[in-house]
């Protein structure tokens, strides 16, 4: 049974229709992404789905007791409220259930065979369960750092950056957990380490979730469909973007000879999906089974570790360094560049060339320096010590603000300020609309003043003005934020094709893998690093580092801190708790269960017939994710036996 339902739904703005007649459902426990151009009614039927909008016509449908709620674009707090005390001011409800439990399992003790009290009980479990609330404390202060919260979480939640203020809502709806969680671009505002913690998050805690968001590999892991808005309708793809990129291009080959320049970059955007992820997953595979092998000798052999780090680190820095760089022409030459903001340091000591041909990703954590480092190539600011020696050479700049463009231009006026309709583009002549029909702008706009447009159409504005400008290098400041996906499938056409070099700033780590062929990894305390490698790659081997150093510190710490907790809880304790009893009674059914999902997962793996039908990605994030569930109940079903065991030594 779905959660919500709309039924035969209708929708338009004063002549504009947004949808006719469509049907709509959420299921429990889907991750469901809605894709589309700019405009096309994404934000409004998530704002349908969750009650804010009436339709006008048609049926909603949501199954009784539902709570949905959705991440607001702008953020109303109170006045004065601390960063933490918001946050903790939407777990009010967590925190009574909690109270109340605790006060039942005291009741318990002593009226254990009170039936009101264990159905009560029960329903508590359940609820706390769902909202993995048991230890809230804790995964407060788990995201107050992943979304770099910590340093600011008693400082007044208004006085904070629009971009942190969405954080701070984004971490509140989260630990929430409401039965449909809707998410507008969730990942803007957020870096790479941030939208990997959100990721693992979302799939570990089974949110229903309905999300828009231009991060393809984010759509990619989290998705289980994708539903596009197009023409006023809905189609809805099984599984996320590579899977719905293959049913569309299908569906596209069937339709009229008008979708052929869609369906063209389709094909480039597989293409480049075949030779490049896929070798990527392939190369993963082995380094993670290698990581996996070096555990095991770490068990006998702490040393190993050291050895599969070494080979990891050497994968991270080597990596495809192109041959003969050094005769292409010069650029940027950068020599022993400092720079601080206030006491932080954002860059100390960093040397570095930047050549006619380079496509450079500069990539990092908010904060760390990126857009500092772009303005000292410009000249905007100035470095507190080393030089930048530029070359004659011109620049096409794009940033955020977007401060090329004219409110009170049209784009006409934009595009042709000397008069004509006419523009120049690379060597080729062409009309205005024909050259801004490949940006997706519909001939009625042509007369648009430029201060009417949303964000997203003001940055393909900036885009395409960008491009027709006769310059040797681009620097680009997040060029796809607020974007659809269709205008960063033609950003990334263009920028593939210029024959300059190429320096932009981005969290996308989709566009950074397709565009970059080096990148500049700002560390924070005025660390940059170089890498040939792909940045997802990069940021992979990073994280099984880290997963390394781990594990050391346990070999290290874990058999000390274990006889330190045996002996309190065993000082502490003379019996199980009543919920230790009864997790130590249901753990056996459910490992049982999770078991045979597992053979079954295991045996659809290796039946073409059965994968084919299913989806191997589909199986294999599925088989991912009950293998760690799996590990987690059997390490605390031995935990408790072993718990179990201790107290009945202690009471023989």
């Amino acid at each position: 049974m779905a959660l919500v339902d709309l039924l035969e739904v209708d929708k338009q703005f004063e002549s504009r229709v947004i949808f006719k007649g469509i049907d709509f459902h959420i299921d429990e426990y889907e991750r469901i992404v809605i894709v589309g151009r700019n405009g096309s009614g994404k934000s409004t039927l998530m704002k349908i789905v969750g009650g804010e909008m009436e339709p006008d016509g048609g049926k909603r449908i949501v199954r009784q007791g539902i709570r949905i709620e959705m991440l607001s674009q702008q953020p109303v707090f109170e006045a004065g409220v601390s960063v933490r005390e918001a946050i903790e001011k939407e777990l009010t409800e967590i925190q009574e259930k909690k109270a109340r439990y605790d006060a039942l399992s005291l009741r318990l003790a002593e009226e254990y065979d009170n039936e009101a009290l264990l159905k009560e009980h029960a329903k508590l479990t359940a609820w706390i369960d769902h909202h993995n609330a048991w230890n809230l404390d804790d995964k407060i202060e788990r995201i107050l750092k992943e979304f770099d919260l910590k340093q600011y979480e008693t400082r007044p939640v208004n006085l904070l950056s629009g971009g942190e203020q969405r954080r701070v809502a984004l971490a509140s709806l989260l630990l929430k957990k409401p039965d449909i969680l809707m998410l507008d671009e969730p990942t803007n505002h957020l870096d790479v380490y941030m939208v990997e913690f959100l990721e693992e998050l979302l799939l570990k805690e089974k949110f229903t979730l309905m999300l828009i968001s231009h991060d393809r590999y984010f759509i990619d892991r989290i998705a289980t469909r994708t539903v596009e808005i197009d023409d006023a309708k809905l189609r809805s793809f099984k599984g996320g973007y590579q899977s719905y990129l293959e049913q569309k291009e299908r569906l596209l080959h069937a339709m009229a000879k008008e979708h052929e320049n869609l369906l063209r970059l389709l094909k480039q955007e597989e293409e480049w999906l075949r030779r490049g992820v896929k070798a990527r997953l392939k190369r993963n595979e082995g380094r993670k089974k290698r990581v996996l092998e070096m555990r095991e000798q770490a068990k006998k052999n702490p040393a190993a570790i050291r050895k599969i780090k070494l080979e990891l680190e050497r994968e991270k820095h080597h990596f495809n360094r192109e041959e003969g760089v050094s005769r292409k022409k010069v650029l940027f030459e950068i020599e022993h560049l400092d720079k601080k903001l206030g006491d932080k340091w954002l860059i100390k000591g960093f040397s570095h060339r930047i050549l006619q041909r380079d496509r450079i990703a500069i990539v990092g954590k908010n904060g760390s320096g990126k857009s500092t480092f772009l303005k000292l190539l410009l000249g905007r600011e100035k470095p507190d010590a080393g030089v930048i020696k530029r070359g004659d050479f011109t620049i096409g700049y794009f940033d955020q603000h977007r401060e090329m463009l004219d409110d009170d231009k049209n784009l006409i006026e934009t595009f042709c300020p000397h008069g004509g309709d006419r523009v120049e583009v690379r060597g080729k002549n062409m009309h205005v609309y024909g050259y801004l029909k490949n940006f997706l702008f519909p001939k009625e706009y042509l007369d648009k003043k430029i201060g009417v447009l949303s964000g997203g159409e003001k940055n393909r504005v900036a885009l395409a003005l960008l491009f027709t400008k006769k310059v040797d290098c681009l620097i680009l400041d997040e060029p796809t934020n607020d974007l659809d996906i269709p205008t960063i499938n033609i950003l990334e056409e263009y920028l593939l094709s210029f024959p300059g070099a190429l320096i932009f700033v981005s969290h996308d780590r989709y566009f950074v893998d397709k565009i970059a062929k080096k990148l500049l990894i700002f560390k924070g305390h005025g660390i940059v690093e170089e890498s040939y490698q792909p940045y997802s790659e990069f940021l992979a081997i990073e994280k099984e580092l880290k997963t390394l150093e781990q594990y050391e510190h346990q070999l290290t710490t874990q058999p000390e801190q274990n006889t330190q907790q045996k002996q309190q809880t065993t000082k502490k304790k003379k019996k199980l708790s009543y919920k230790e009893q009864r997790e130590l009674e249901s753990l056996p059914e459910e490992i049982e269960k999770l078991e045979a999902r597992i053979a079954e997962l295991n045996a659809c793996l290796a039946d073409p017939a059965c994968y084919q039908e299913k989806g191997i990605q589909n199986l294999t994030d599925e088989l991912s994710e009950l293998e760690i569930v799996y590990n987690d109940k059997a390490d605390r079903y031995l935990a408790l036996l072993e718990l179990q065991e201790e107290l009945e030594k202690e009471n023989a």
